[in-house]
């Protein structure tokens, strides 16, 4: 018996699967079109019409699926940073190695996954505009601040508890971590202007030499008897 071939896909199929693809693909546009605005002006000089044009579509078409700048806003923070988290725990929850090594893990695959990308002009815009926005704060703050927090204390008490590290204030031993990473940012995109060419600054020099610091602290450690 012979068998009945599907029917060849006309123009028209093609076409409305062509607008579909690029249906699916435009969230995906918007964003990365928000992120380099937001990082190259910031949240206040960055218009929703400007996020349009350079994602190829009309301002209409944006709001479909972003409703406001603040949502937007929002989406480009969860898709870029804080979505991440759930796989940074993971990650955390899998180590099996010493927690010197969970933290040396820790600053440099930040650096290389949010430090070294768009991404991490995000900290500059928050640092700089948060005051003048303060829901756009207490949405950073509790999506980003917080667990990132919560999980550099989780990697300092597993060393506390595994006997690695001494006994630590851990509500200030956190900013020790943090503060790193904030610094490479600022350096990135607003301080590195200021500093003379002949005092390049390696990101990957700069967390070895915090990395020993944190580790192991500036004074000669006496031989015990």
């Amino acid at each position: 018996m012979p068998t009945t071939r599907p029917p060849e896909p006309t123009r028209e199929d093609e076409g409305q699967a062509r607008r579909e693809r690029r249906k699916l693909a435009r969230p995906g546009e918007l964003l990365d079109a928000a992120l380099d605005l937001f990082v190259e002006k910031g949240y206040a000089a960055t218009r929703v019409e400007e996020v349009a044009a350079r994602a190829g579509v009309s301002k209409g078409t944006l709001f479909l699926y972003f409703p406001t700048k603040e949502e937007l806003f929002k989406a480009v923070v969860r898709e870029n940073i804080s979505g991440r988290f759930s796989e940074w725990n993971q990650e955390f929850e899998a180590f099996d190695g010493s927690t010197a090594e969970m933290v040396a893990y820790c600053l440099n695959v930040w650096w290389e996954r949010i430090g070294a990308t768009r991404a991490s002009g995000i900290t500059k815009l928050i640092i700089s505009e948060a005051r003048n926005f303060p829901d756009i704060a207490a949405f950073y703050q509790q999506e980003v601040i917080r667990p990132g927090t919560q999980l550099i204390r989780r990697i300092l008490e597993r060393g506390v508890a595994r006997g690695e590290f001494r006994p630590l204030d851990l509500d200030y031993a956190v900013y020790n971590l943090v503060a790193p990473m904030i610094f490479l940012m600022m350096m990135k995109h607003s301080l590195g202007v200021c500093v003379p060419q002949e005092y390049p600054l390696d990101p990957k020099r700069y967390l070895a030499a915090q990395l020993q610091t944190i580790l192991h602290g500036l004074c000669v450690q006496e031989a015990r008897p």
